[in-house]
């Protein structure tokens, strides 16, 4: 079976946002804590459910939310990274989520060319 490369990937951002908003709780910050959380596992939980989408436009539209749900996680570790009051997130983090929206964005427009 080959391997499915974003799925991998955003698996593996999905444990580590876990681990970094359970730190932020551990700090008092529930409320982007939470935030956080929601958005974050939200993006592998999106990929994962358009392997079973009904058609192209089906699975595009399923990885479209994927990228939404990205450019919200980065904004909440954008505002982590610039908050004196926050802690940061490890820079491979924003490595990891700028990795899965390149993939995102490519496999996008590649599906969306062959439709």
């Amino acid at each position: 079976m080959q391997k499915n490369v974003i799925l991998e990937k955003s698996t593996e951002f999905a444990l580590e946002i876990i681990s970094f908003t359970a730190n932020l709780k551990k700090e008092k910050h529930f409320e982007i804590s939470s935030q956080l959380f929601r958005s974050g596992t939200s993006i592998g939980a999106n990929i994962n459910e358009s392997q079973n989408a009904e058609s192209r436009k089906d699975f595009v539209h399923k990885l479209k939310i994927a990228a939404k749900e990205a450019s919200e996680t980065r904004y909440w570790l954008y505002l982590c990274t610039k908050s004196d009051s926050l802690i940061s997130p490890k820079p491979d983090l924003l490595e990891q989520l700028e990795t899965i929206e390149k993939l995102l964005s490519r496999i996008i427009a590649t599906t969306k060319s062959r439709m």
